[in-house]
């Protein structure tokens, strides 16, 4: 009888007759419920979340503080147009703070002297166009009648204004508008001391403030630093005072054509005009234009025609002779780049943009100017414009290259033709025909025949 394994494959899996057969060991078992996450996911889930809350915070936090950021913005720049003269004053024996002071001090004057001046002029203007507007309305209504035939009268037309129900609804709005436009002017006053206090800190602590900055920096990013501020204090400065010096020549330009036409407030006009055309960009100049217009419109109709084409000329002479000459060595940029970042700036930042932009391009253009290399250009006409050399178009080039494929086609007939001219005249004059009309190339072929 031989003897059987049970431990090997026939004996495991046979089984005894009459008994039920035993269920072997699974081949797919399935996965288990119990098994733990990952321990490296509640650990980004957290971080995931802090991450979310930061950047909430943070844009919450950059939208309250935008107007005080707006204002460091501001004051950063005046006290880059002040530092000139506090560095000068300073190298002077003058205290720094004490100089900052000084130069503010006569910025304050000068501003309020402007405002106070234009304040009472405008305040007297509009009293007297008050005072003279009935004359003023019956010479309108005069003209109406005369030439559309009809019948008005001043006193009808204030009545029907007095009773009209845009005047009550603009009565009661303005009204109820007063405690608006007070918390307006407060707000305003406000922010103009904080741009004052911030600038007079940057200006009195400019050195301070640099070495913070630099301390901070290896030494090869120290030095990138205080050329960058270098470049930007010599561009805002220069440009804040050709500015004041254009401001002065057009004030002075338009003081002689309004006292030659005798328009009131001459000076204060001069001024505003000056002021409002070189430091508001784009506009100013038709805003400094619109006030000295409606005051000589008030002495006569023709005066504000001949403000307005003197501003015009003066204008283009402004922009073609002068500002090219003051600004070559402050902010020379290219128009079109002034307007494009005027445009951006006010976009980004409003009025404030509009003020800054230009300084802040003329300083960055003068700061990657330092590190762009510059090559030679080539003496290629088509860098002049020029499309082809010698003034030959391309339709002419194709031409006589045509014309040249052509011509070693008659090479056999120009010959002929030369040799029987030169039998009519003369075997002497047959080779010297022969070779001055068929050019170099058949120069020789007529000469070896």
């Amino acid at each position: 009888m031989a003897a059987t394994d049970e431990t090997g494959p026939a004996g495991r899996n046979t089984t005894v007759p009459g008994t039920p057969p035993t269920a072997g060991p699974p081949t797919d078992p399935a996965p288990r419920t119990g098994a733990r996450m990952p321990r490296w996911l509640p650990r980004a889930m957290v971080l995931a979340l802090a991450l979310i809350a930061v950047f909430q915070f943070g844009s919450w936090a950059f939208h309250q503080l935008t107007g005080l950021l707006i204002n460091v913005l501001i004051a950063f720049f005046l006290a880059l147009a002040v530092e000139p003269a506090v560095s000068w004053m300073a190298a002077r024996g003058v205290r720094r703070g004490f100089g900052t002071f000084l130069v503010f001090v006569g910025v304050l004057v000068v501003g309020a002297g402007f405002v106070t001046l234009l304040g009472s002029m405008l305040a007297e203007q509009i009293i007297k166009i008050v005072e003279d507007f009935p004359q003023y309305l019956d010479s309108v209504i005069n003209w109406i009648n005369t030439h559309f035939h009809t019948e008005l009268r001043r006193v009808d037309i204030q009545e029907n204004l007095l009773r009209s129900d845009w005047l009550r609804n603009y009565v009661q709005n303005s009204a109820t508008g007063v405690l608006d436009v007070s918390a307006q002017v407060l707000g305003g006053l406000f922010r103009l001391l904080t741009i004052a206090l911030f600038s007079f800190y940057f200006a009195a602590d400019g050195p301070r403030l640099r070495r913070t900055i630099c301390s901070v920096l290896p030494p090869a990013r120290q030095a990138e630093v205080l050329r960058a501020w270098e470049i930007a204090v010599n561009k805002t400065g220069g440009y804040l005072y050709s500015r004041g010096l254009m401001a002065l020549i057009s004030g002075l330009a338009h003081y002689v054509l309004l006292e030659f036409l005798d328009v009131p407030y001459a000076p204060v006009l001069a001024v505003w005009v000056g002021v409002v055309s070189q430091f508001i960009p784009t506009i100013g100049t038709y805003l400094a234009g619109a006030l000295p217009m409606l005051i000589a419109f008030t002495v006569a109709p023709w005066y504000a025609v001949w403000v307005l084409v003197f501003v015009v000329v003066y204008q283009q002479f402004e922009n073609y002779v002068l500002q090219p000459k003051l600004t070559a060595r402050t902010v020379d940029i290219h128009p079109a780049v002034a307007f494009g970042s005027v445009v951006a700036g006010t976009a980004l930042l409003g009025a404030v943009g509009a003020l800054i932009a230009i300084p802040a391009v003329a300083t960055l253009q003068a700061f990657l100017g330092a590190y762009v290399k510059r090559y030679d250009v080539t003496d290629d006409p088509r860098v002049l414009g020029h499309r082809g050399s010698g003034g030959t178009s391309a339709f002419g080039r194709r031409v006589r290259g045509l014309w040249a494929q052509r011509r070693p086609e008659d090479d056999g007939a120009g010959p002929a033709a030369g040799v029987a001219g030169a039998g009519a005249a003369g075997s002497g004059a047959a080779g010297s025909g022969a070779a001055g009309a068929a050019g170099p190339g058949e120069g020789g072929t007529a000469g070896a025949s």
